[in-house]
C-alpha cells in the first residue's frame, strides 16, 4: 500500500497537466516540472538518508515516511503557490527515497528464509497495480471532479495505511552500530556493482520506451491508442510479478535472464517490424518482462549485501532514479536525432549488456540457487 501510495504520487500529475496548469497559472511544460521535483527528492535523498537512519527501529521510520506522504499531498492539494507545491513535491520526494530504501529489507524480515524473495514480491505489487489501475483512474477522476480532490483522496490513504501500520505491522531494530559498513566498502561488496549495472542498463531501455510510447505508437498508426497499450502493459507486469513471486525463491537467476532475453527479443521484433501486429505482441511481453524487475533486482541486491542490505537498496533506488531521468534525455536525443525508429536498437543493445553480466555474475550477484544456499 505505501508503494501505490508512493508511485501513483509521482506519476498522477503526468495525466492531468493541463488541469494542474490551470490551476497553479502556469504552462503544462512548467506544471511538468512537479515531476522532475519529485524524482530529484528520491534521487537526493535516498543513499544520505537511509545511511543516516539504519540505526532506526524500522515501524517508526515507515510511520514517518508515509506521514511525510500525508503532509506534502495535503499541501499540494491545498496549495495555489506553484513554489510550495514544487517544494511539498521534491519532499514527497524525499519520503519515497528513504521508503524504498527501506522496503525490501522490512518485507524480507517478517519471513522465513525460504519466503524472503516472495515477500519482496509481495511488497513490491502495490508499484504495477499503481501504474496499470491507479494511474487511469485517478486520471480519470481528476478531470471529473478536480486534480486537487485526488491529491486530498492520497492523503486519505495515507492516513488509512497509518492506523494499518500500527494494528498490524511487527517492527524490527535498526542495524548495530558494529555492523554498519561504511558506504564506500557496501559498494565494492561482491556482486553489487554487477546488479547496480544490471539496474541501469534494465529501467534505462524500459523507460526510453516508455517515455516516448505515444510518438513511438503514433509512426505506427497506433497513436489513439497509447491508453490501451499502457493498460495492457500494465495488466502483464502484475502477472509477471505475480509469476516472480510464484518462482524466485527457487530460480532467482534464470527468472532474470528470461525476462532480460525476453525483453530483448521483443526489443528486436519492434527493430525488424512496427506493423501493430507486432506492437499488439510485444507489448504484453515487454509488461511479463518488466514486472518482475523491481522484485529481482531487489532481493539480489539484498542477498549480495547482507546486513548493509538497506544501504544497498539506496543505491539501487539512486540508480533506478538515474536510469529513469536517462530514459527521457536519451530518448529525447534519440527521437531528434535517429526517430523512433531507433528505440528498439537501443534497447536491443542496452538489455544485451545486461544479459551478459547477468551471465558473468554466476558466483556473486546473481548466483545458482546452490551458491546461495
Amino acid at each position: 500500500m505505501a508503494g501505490f501510495i508512493c508511485i501513483l504520487t509521482e506519476t498522477l500529475p503526468a495525466g492531468l497537466l493541463p488541469q494542474i496548469g490551470e490551476g497553479l497559472g502556469v504552462s503544462e511544460a512548467i506544471a511538468g516540472q512537479l515531476v522532475t521535483l519529485y524524482a530529484a527528492g528520491s534521487l537526493l535523498a535516498a543513499i544520505p538518508l537511509t545511511t543516516a537512519t539504519r540505526g532506526w527501529r524500522r515501524r517508526p521510520l515507515l510511520l514517518l515516511c508515509i506521514i511525510g506522504f500525508l503532509l506534502f499531498n495535503s499541501v499540494t492539494a491545498l496549495s495555489t503557490s506553484y513554489t510550495l507545491t514544487l517544494v511539498a513535491r521534491f519532499l514527497a520526494g524525499v519520503s519515497a527515497g528513504v521508503l524504498w530504501g527501506m522496503t525490501a529489507g522490512y518485507a524480507r524480515r517478517m519471513v522465513p528464509d525460504v519466503l524472503k524473495g516472495r515477500a519482496v514480491a509481495v511488497a513490491m505489487v502495490g508499484t504495477p497495480l499503481a501504474l496499470a489501475l491507479g494511474v487511469p483512474a485517478g486520471t480519470f477522476l481528476g478531470v471529473l471532479v478536480g486534480w486537487r480532490s485526488i491529491f486530498a483522496i492520497m492523503s486519505l490513504l495515507a492516513v488509512l495505511l497509518v492506523a494499518w501500520v500500527l494494528w498490524k505491522m511487527p517492527d524490527f531494530p535498526g542495524q548495530a552500530a558494529a555492523k554498519r559498513l561504511p558506504l564506500r566498502k557496501v559498494i565494492i561488496l561482491p556482486g553489487v556493482r554487477p546488479i547496480l549495472f544490471v539496474v541501469l542498463a534494465w529501467v534505462l531501455s524500459h523507460n526510453i520506451l516508455y517515455t516516448y510510447i505515444a510518438p513511438y505508437l503514433a509512426q505506427a498508426g497506433l497513436g489513439g491508442r497509447v491508453d490501451m497499450m499502457l493498460l495492457i502493459f500494465g495488466i502483464a507486469s502484475v502477472i509477471g510479478i505475480w509469476l516472480t513471486g510464484l518462482w524466485i525463491d527457487r530460480m532467482q537467476r534464470l527468472l532474470v535472464m528470461i525476462s532480460l532475453a525476453a525483453f530483448a527479443v521483443a526489443s528486436l521484433l519492434l527493430g525488424i517490424s512496427s506493423q501493430p501486429a507486432v506492437i499488439y505482441l510485444v507489448v504484453p511481453v515487454w509488461g511479463l518482462a518488466f514486472g518482475g524487475a523491481a522484485t529481482l533486482l531487489q532481493t539480489a541486491i539484498a542477498e549480495a549485501a547482507g546486513d548493509s542490505a538497506d544501504v544497498a537498496q539506496s543505491m539501487l533506488v539512486t540508480a533506478w532514479n538515474l536510469a529513469i531521468g536517462a530514459g527521457g534525455l536519451i530518448g529525447a536525443v534519440l527521437l531528434e536525432t535517429l526517430g523512433v525508429r531507433s528505440f528498439p536498437w537501443a534497447l536491443f543493445t542496452l538489455l544485451l549488456l545486461a544479459l551478459l553480466v547477468v551471465w558473468r555474475a554466476k558466483e556473486h550477484g546473481f548466483p545458482y540457487a546452490s551458491s546461495r544456499e
